[in-house]
C-alpha cells in the first residue's frame, strides 16, 4: 500500500475551505454594489424623480440664473396716463428722476422707442406697442374692447405667451409683458445694479477714472465734507444694497456663533471633570451627566432654536442659547473622554508635591489636554459660523434672515447671490483665523 505523505492529507481538506472562503468574498463584492443599485432604483421611484423632472422649468431657471449675475432695467408706460418711467430692478430707490430716461431710450411726442440691441426694438405708442423681433417678425398688440389683440407670425413660437389679458415675449434680448393696465420691457445688463452708488448719488454712473480724480484732485461736491467721504458716505448707506445693515448683519452671525461656542465651551469643561472615570468616583454622577450630554447633543441645534423662539422670542440671543445647548453637550462628551486619556504619572508627580485637587487639574490634568480642547473648540467655531447663518434665518438674526427675506421676495435674486458670496467669504475668513490660532496656540508658531 502506498502511504500518503502527511503533508498532503493536511493540506488535502484546506484546499477546499480556502476556495469557498474566496467564492465567497467574491459574491460579497458583487452583493454590495448590487443592493447600492438596487437602493438607488428604489429611490428613483419613491420620489417620483421622473415626474419632477417632467415639471421642471428650464426657461424659468435660466432666468433665476441669469438674475444672481445681472439686472435688469425696466421702461414702463402706465396705459391710464401715458406716463413713461424707467427704474432698475422696478424699485423706487432705483428710479430714473422725473424727466430722464435710460440713453437706450428715445421719446418722441406720445411714442417712445427702446432699443434692447442686436435689432430688437420695442415701441410704445397711442394705440398700444410694438416688438420686432429680428428672425421672426414683428409683434403688435392693440387693445379693444377690453381685450388684447395680438398681431404676430404664425403659429406663435413657445417664448410667447399671449391670452386676451396679458401678452408676454422672452427673447435673449430682453422680456416684454403687455396688460390692460401697463406695459413693460425688461433689459438686462451684466452686474450687481447700483451696487456702489444709487442714482440719486452724484457719483452715480461714473467711471472709475472720474472717481478716482474727484477722490484725489477733483473739486468737492460737497462743500462741508471731501469727495472721498462723501463717496464712503453715499456706499455706505446705500439705499438699495444696505452695505452698512449688512455689515452689522454679519458681525452678529458672528458674534452669535462665538458666544454659543465660547459659553459651551465654558459650561462643559467642569462637567467633563465630573463625567470623567478617572476623577470622578461617583458613577452615578457620571452617568447622570454622560446622558445630559447625549439628551443636549442628540437634539439638532435647529431643533432648539424654535423650542427656545417660542420660549424666550425671537432674536439673536436665541440663536445663541441654541449653539450653546448643543455644543455644551458635543464639548462635555469630547472633553471628558479627553480626559480619560490623560497620562497619570504627571497627576501623580503633582499629587507627590502635596497640591490639591484643583491643583492637580491645573498643572497635572490642563497641560495635557489643552492642545485638543482648543482645537475642538476652534473647530466648531467655524462649523458653527456656518450653522449661524441657518439659525439666523429663523430666529432673525444676522445674515441668515437678510438672506430669507431676499429669498422670499422672488425677485431679488442679485441680493442673494450677495449675501451668499459674503456667507462663503466669511467661513473662508474663519478657517482661516481658525488655521492661525491652532498654529499660535497649540504649536507656538
Amino acid at each position: 500500500m502506498t502511504s500518503v505523505p502527511h503533508s498532503a492529507t493536511s493540506a488535502h481538506p484546506l484546499g477546499p475551505a480556502l476556495l469557498a472562503g474566496f467564492h465567497r468574498r467574491k459574491l460579497a463584492a458583487l452583493a454590495a454594489p448590487l443592493v447600492v443599485l438596487c437602493y438607488l432604483t428604489y429611490t428613483f421611484f419613491a420620489f417620483d424623480v421622473p415626474h419632477l423632472f417632467a415639471k421642471a422649468r428650464l426657461d424659468n431657471a435660466a432666468i433665476l440664473a441669469s438674475d444672481f449675475w445681472s439686472y435688469k432695467t425696466h421702461v414702463t408706460r402706465d396705459n391710464r396716463t401715458g406716463r413713461v418711467s424707467a427704474a432698475v430692478e422696478g424699485e423706487n430707490k432705483g428710479a430714473y428722476p422725473p424727466g430722464t430716461l435710460p440713453d437706450w431710450v428715445t421719446q418722441d411726442g406720445s411714442t417712445t422707442r427702446i432699443d434692447l440691441g442686436q435689432g430688437n426694438i420695442v415701441t410704445y405708442d397711442d394705440a398700444g406697442a410694438r416688438y420686432v423681433v429680428p428672425g421672426y417678425g414683428s409683434i403688435d398688440i392693440r387693445p379693444k374692447d377690453g381685450r388684447l389683440q395680438l398681431s404676430a407670425p404664425q403659429p406663435l413660437p413657445a417664448w410667447i405667451n399671449a391670452s386676451a389679458n396679458r401678452v408676454s415675449v422672452t427673447t435673449p434680448a430682453g422680456r416684454f409683458n403687455y396688460t390692460r393696465s401697463k406695459v413693460e420691457t425688461f433689459r438686462y445688463f451684466a452686474g450687481w445694479e447700483l451696487f456702489f452708488f444709487t442714482l440719486d448719488s452724484p457719483f452715480a454712473w461714473k467711471t472709475w477714472p472720474e472717481l478716482a480724480a474727484l477722490a484725489l484732485w477733483g473739486d468737492r461736491i460737497d462743500p462741508a465734507r471731501p469727495n472721498i467721504a462723501a463717496m464712503a458716505h453715499d456706499f455706505w448707506h446705500n439705499e438699495m444694497w444696505h452695505h452698512s445693515d449688512v455689515a452689522g448683519a454679519i458681525f452678529e452671525t458672528i458674534l452669535m456663533a462665538f458666544l454659543g461656542t465660547v459659553g459651551a465651551a465654558v459650561l462643559a469643561l467642569p462637567l467633563a471633570f465630573l463625567a470623567a472615570r478617572n476623577i470622578d468616583p461617583l458613577a452615578p454622577l457620571r452617568f447622570a451627566l454622560r446622558r445630559v450630554f447625549d439628551f443636549t447633543r442628540g437634539v439638532d441645534a435647529l431643533i432648539w432654536t424654535i423650542v427656545l423662539s417660542r420660549a424666550f422670542g425671537p432674536g439673536p440671543m436665541t440663536g445663541t442659547l441654541a449653539i450653546l445647548i448643543t455644543d455644551a453637550g458635543a464639548f462635555g462628551k469630547s472633553f471628558s473622554e479627553a480626559l480619560e486619556n490623560i497620562d497619570e504619572k504627571q497627576v501623580e508627580g503633582i499629587r507627590s508635591t502635596g497640591a490639591n485637587g484643583l491643583q492637580r487639574a491645573r498643572f497635572g490634568i490642563l497641560p495635557q489636554v489643552l492642545p485638543v480642547l482648543l482645537s475642538q473648540v476652534l473647530y466648531f467655531l467655524e462649523s458653527n459660523t456656518r450653522s449661524a447663518t441657518v439659525i439666523g434665518s429663523i430666529v432673525g438674526g444676522g445674515i441668515g434672515l437678510l438672506l430669507t427675506q431676499a429669498m422670499q421676495t422672488q425677485k431679488d435674486w442679485e441680493e442673494v447671490a450677495y449675501y451668499i458670496t459674503l456667507i462663503i467669504l466669511m467661513v473662508m475668513a474663519m478657517d482661516t483665523l481658525s488655521g492661525w490660532l491652532r498654529r499660535k496656540l497649540i504649536k507656538g508658531e
